[in-house]
């Protein structure tokens, strides 16, 4: 199989990963109605003995999900808001959509958060809430402390995606932050019953990691945010009043997000209807039907994106080597979330700079193919979902009159990868399940 189409196998294969999570598949798979009786989780829910249904929710995928969630239950939905990210927003009809500033918070989605307060807070326990939960959460359900303007988390978040925190990390940092996060959420809806739909776009799918984990127990507290934030060197780089808020927090201050075993989350129940997994057993699916042999990728997507798109050159290469005539292609997928350490002042995303790091490493190698991409559609401040490159990659970066390296260095993947062809742009794709990686070669 040829460069060309190695590389239409992985257009396509992408197309069916992402596919495979939309909140069309997703919530359907999750929830159903029979008559009155609603099955979700582990339980069934007479709605004929529920007084209001609610829905709330956030996340670059929350507006397609409300969509799906409605196709369900049509009329019987008596209030809703969820809060998506510019150009994410759909049609619905009793679930009012409103877009809002991601990655950085802005006050439409501060805004939009203290409704979602105000209306699980009117909930009583013969009310039933369902939420929406996806990737993107984090900035756009934002409820900061009082003492803490809007500029700070700006300047708190800049700071940690600067450094290359792990999202773990970063989401430690935001849940002590907020009045919303870690729990809290459910916690204001108690006594009504709450559903979470959650479509996880983190390593490991941890829920209580997912956007901040907003209706989920939080192990973590405001001393290891403090913590985070000492052993990245930015406690004394941060705006006082975070520094002072989380101090506080760590002296027993202010109130603990809600630990594992709080009765406020006791009618709480998380169900993750969707992952990077399952978009990687779509993408090797049809990578099989296409004659490849399909594996999955032997370790996770983390850590930097120029260290594991070097890796993903290095294995294509190992991958080439060892081919055989009876099996003679090969494909590898994973999802994660990589991490770039911000050095220079160009454009680009992590996907991209990790498809351009296994550009250079697969440089003069035929039949080898890497693709990277954010499966909402967006990868960083640009219009690109990722990129798409091979063997020829960088030859064709060489010859617009870019300097791949430098390029890397600058963290400016963007114009390199489009001088060369390889972007991938997708738009919003309706949902969000963390980063694919797809590697293919052949004999």
């Amino acid at each position: 199989m040829q460069t060309e189409a190695l590389r239409d196998v992985l257009r396509a294969a992408a197309e069916e990963a992402i596919a495979a999570v939309h909140p069309s598949r997703c919530v359907p798979a999750a929830v159903s109605l029979d008559g009155s009786r609603l099955f979700a989780g582990h339980g069934i829910t007479d709605l004929d003995s529920v007084s209001r249904l609610v829905v709330v929710g956030a996340g670059k995928a929350s507006a397609t999900m409300a969509a799906a969630l409605e196709e369900i239950f049509g009329s019987r939905i008596d209030d809703g808001l969820v809060i998506t990210a510019d150009g994410y927003g759909v049609p619905t009809e009793r679930i009012d959509v409103v877009e809002a500033s991601h990655p950085l918070p802005d006050e439409r989605g501060v805004e939009a958060a203290a409704k979602v307060l105000r209306t699980v807070q009117l909930a009583t326990d013969d009310d039933l809430v369902i939420a929406l939960i996806s990737g993107g959460a984090s900035s756009l359900l934002t409820s900061p402390h009082p003492e803490i303007a809007l500029e700070d988390l700006h300047r708190t978040n800049d700071l940690m995606l600067h450094a290359g925190l792990p999202i773990e990390e970063i989401n430690t940092v935001r849940k002590h932050l907020s009045r919303i996060k870690g729990g809290r959420l459910a916690a204001r809806a108690h006594p009504a019953r709450v559903i979470s739909l959650i479509l996880s776009d983190v390593p490991g799918d941890t829920l209580t990691t997912v956007a901040s984990g907003p209706t989920t127990a939080d192990p973590t507290t405001y001393a290891d945010a403090l913590d985070i934030l000492e052993r990245y060197c930015l406690s004394d780089r941060v705006p006082r009043a975070i520094r002072r808020l989380l101090q506080g927090g760590a002296h027993g201050v202010l109130e603990e997000t809600p630990k594992p075993g709080d009765p406020r989350l006791s009618m709480a129940e998380n169900i993750l209807i969707g992952s990077g997994r399952d978009a990687v057993g779509a993408a090797l699916r049809f990578g099989e039907t296409c004659g490849l042999r399909a594996r999955r990728l032997p370790w996770p997507l983390t850590g930097e994106a120029r260290a594991a798109g070097r890796a993903m050159g290095e294995l294509a290469r190992e991958l080439r080597q060892h081919a055989t005539l009876s099996e003679p292609s090969t494909l590898l997928a994973g999802s994660g979330e990589t991490t770039v350490t911000v050095t220079g002042s160009g454009h680009g995303g992590r996907n991209q700079e990790l498809a351009l790091a296994a550009a250079a490493s697969l440089e003069g190698l035929d039949s080898a193919v890497v693709c990277a991409l954010g499966t909402d559609g967006r990868d960083g401040p640009t219009d690109a979902a990722g990129a798409l490159v091979d063997g020829g990659t960088a030859d064709r970066v060489r010859a617009a009159g870019i300097d791949l390296h430098a390029a890397l260095e600058a963290n400016d993947a963007y114009p390199a990868l489009a001088a060369a062809g390889d972007l991938l742009i997708t738009g919003p794709t309706g949902t969000n399940v963390a980063d694919l990686v797809l590697v293919a070669t052949s004999r």
